[in-house]
């Protein structure tokens, strides 16, 4: 039994935890050593009693490793430790942080500069529209997506991220066999081939249940750069995430909405208890500081320092003019609607044009 296995028995036994686990690796050398060692070198162990000690020594009779070492390979997953360059360096500051990560998909360092996307499940199509816009924007970028895979904004956010052809991580509360919400299954086959992973510290079957989705919430809080809370009532687990930004230390960015909403008064009461206020992609961009691609680092000036694709020469043309609204910019470039505003959309991002109210549109300055 190799390192990573012993880390796989070990995540595996009830009533441990990672933060146990983590201290008996310390005082014994490792998580094979600590499923070696004797009952009474366990005892010695802060925190281990009699009956967990127990459990540890007869650890073959509670775990079936063989079994869950056959699953992890037929669903082609890898697994994540702390000794691998693609653990997100967030992580190695939580005192809770997971033992393990189960990934489908590719995890990869870039993956590290992340901003986390939450929000409510029973989502509205504002809060919809503004975690795709956002989560697009920011994918684009260059900025992996974080997120939950839930219903309602998780999903909207992770669709956004895809539809950018960026990066985007889903943390699911509860095992790759038993992906919750299973609607999400072909989503979550998009985000794995190609555009990220999703991954999980559980088991392979383990059942989703109240107590794993905020251990869930507590990794992407501390993976992430920042969370992005979208749309939340007064009382939901994106509050609870946003809490455990703050207090891991990562700026909590809000959206605001209609205060006779009820469904914005966590995002609105956030801000007015400090956090952000964000109104677009390049309010968390330009806060981070993140280290755009070549691409979209471009010096906000009339002059264009990096050759312009076709398409953006004709928009960057057709505002020769200054403010110009959606309608006269299609009308002379001759580009369909969805086209036009996708590609200034992008140009946003690239710092090339700025939007303007009424759908108004000019270059930067």
């Amino acid at each position: 039994m190799n390192e990573t296995e012993a880390l796989i028995a070990l995540n595996m036994l009830p009533k441990i935890g990672p933060v146990r686990a983590r201290r008996l690796m310390e005082m014994c050398g490792g998580a094979a050593a600590v499923l070696r060692a004797s009952i009474e070198s366990l005892r010695r162990v802060n925190g281990i009693g009699p009956e967990t000690a127990a459990v540890l020594r007869e650890w073959e009779s509670a775990v079936d490793l063989t079994g869950e070492l056959a699953r992890i390979r037929e669903m082609s997953a890898g697994i994540l430790t702390e000794q691998d360059a693609a653990w997100p360096e967030g992580l190695r500051e939580m005192h809770d942080a997971p033992l393990l990560l189960y990934v489908q998909g590719k995890v990869e360092a870039r993956d590290r500069s992340a901003i986390g996307v939450v929000g409510s499940r029973k989502a509205t199509a504002y809060g919809l529209t503004c975690a795709k816009k956002f989560s697009f924007q920011l994918a684009h970028a260059g900025v992996t997506v974080l997120s939950g895979l839930a219903r309602g904004i998780d999903t909207a956010a992770h669709e956004g991220a895809v539809a950018a052809k960026g990066r985007t991580i889903a943390v699911i509360g509860s095992g790759l066999g038993r992906l919750y919400p299973p609607e999400n299954k072909a989503l979550a086959d998009r985000i794995a081939d190609g555009h990220g992973a999703v991954v999980s510290e559980f088991p392979i079957l383990t059942e989703p249940d109240k107590q794993t989705f905020p251990q869930r919430n507590r990794i992407v809080s501390g993976w992430s750069q920042g969370i992005l809370v979208v749309e939340a009532p007064a009382w939901s687990g994106a509050l609870i995430t946003a809490n455990n930004a703050a207090d891991q230390g990562r700026t909590v960015y809000a959206i605001p909405g209609p205060i006779d909403r009820p469904s914005s008064l966590g995002c609105n009461k956030l801000i007015q208890n400090g956090a952000r206020l964000v109104l677009d992609a390049s309010d968390i961009l330009d806060d981070m500081n993140a280290l755009l691609p070549l691409s979209v680092m471009l010096a906000a000036a009339p002059a264009v320092s990096v050759p312009l694709t076709e398409t953006e020469q004709l928009l960057w043309d057709a505002l020769e003019a200054g403010d110009t609204h959606l309608d006269a910019i299609i009308a002379r470039t001759g580009l369909p609607a969805a086209t036009a505003s996708a590609q200034l959309m992008r140009m946003e991002l690239k710092r090339l044009v700025k939007q303007m109210p009424g759908r108004h549109y000019t270059r930067t300055e």
